[in-house]
């Protein structure tokens, strides 16, 4: 979900800026210049026309700059990522038997996450970077610079209405959004893998070890050997033997108790 609003709001855009022209000659004014750009951003390739307030003549200009790389690069990335979620979601819930057979799947599904993670900081870093240079070279007082009439201070340029950026910024938070997502999600896919298993499995044997040897030489042989009568019934059970040396005379409570 998060590559799709990733790509959709990058490369789903479309934006437009207008320009006013405003001649000492009236009649040649044109005060509703529409610009219109969009995604992947090729803005030299994006032409229009404005008064030179010479006349009738019109000439015909573009914006500056191209910033398709990096844009097209983030898009790529986001559609990419929805894909191998997509198929990554298929083999855990139908195929985790061949998920998990020779520790193959999660050690690939570790990989690429790794390197998802990395693209997505890099991609998502770019097309900030992109983003700003086409709010700078989109800017209406940067497009009237390029107009020969409004380097005439007798006609009045102004500009009207600003494109709308709110879409790219948020692909731009999107973007950092799926590189936090997918680098957490490296611990989870690395705990599937045999090398946290592996890690996991010594101290575990160390601890089971440990009681073993302790009830066997410590516990049982060493404190409760020599008074191996002391669980059968029926010298316990007998009053008259109770107080007898050869049964409790190896403690020193029951020899104390003989002097009294």
């Amino acid at each position: 979900l998060f590559a799709i609003f990733a790509f959709a709001t990058c490369g789903g855009y479309s934006g437009e800026l207008r320009l006013s022209v405003d001649c000492a000659n009236k009649s040649e004014s044109d005060l509703s210049i529409d610009i219109a750009f969009a995604y992947p951003f090729r803005l030299h390739q994006v032409n229009f026309e404005a008064p030179t307030c010479e006349g009738k003549r019109r000439e015909m200009l573009a914006l500056i700059g191209d910033f398709s790389s990096s844009a097209e690069f983030f898009v790529t990335i986001a559609v990419f990522a929805f894909l191998y979620s997509l198929a990554a979601t298929v083999v855990y819930i139908f195929f985790q038997n061949k998920y998990r057979e020779n520790n193959r799947g999660p050690l690939i599904d570790f990989i690429v996450t790794v390197v998802f993670s990395f693209l997505w900081l890099v991609s998502s870093s770019a097309w900030a970077k992109g983003l700003s240079d086409v709010k700078v070279a989109t800017d209406p007082d940067e497009v009237l610079l390029l107009l020969s009439a409004c380097k005439q201070q007798s006609n009045k340029c102004l500009p009207v209405r600003s494109p709308v950026m709110s879409s790219l910024n948020t692909s731009v938070v999107f973007g950092y959004l799926n590189f936090i997502l997918w680098a957490g999600n490296i611990w989870f896919v690395f705990k599937e893998t045999g090398w946290h298993s592996s890690g996991q499995r010594h101290p575990a044997d160390t601890m089971e070890k440990q009681p073993g040897g302790y009830n066997q030489s410590d516990y049982s042989q060493d404190s409760y050997g020599p008074a191996g009568g002391y669980n059968q019934p029926g010298s316990y059970g007998q009053v008259g033997e109770y107080g007898q040396s050869q049964t409790y005379g190896q403690s020193g409570p029951t020899s104390f108790a003989n002097q009294i």
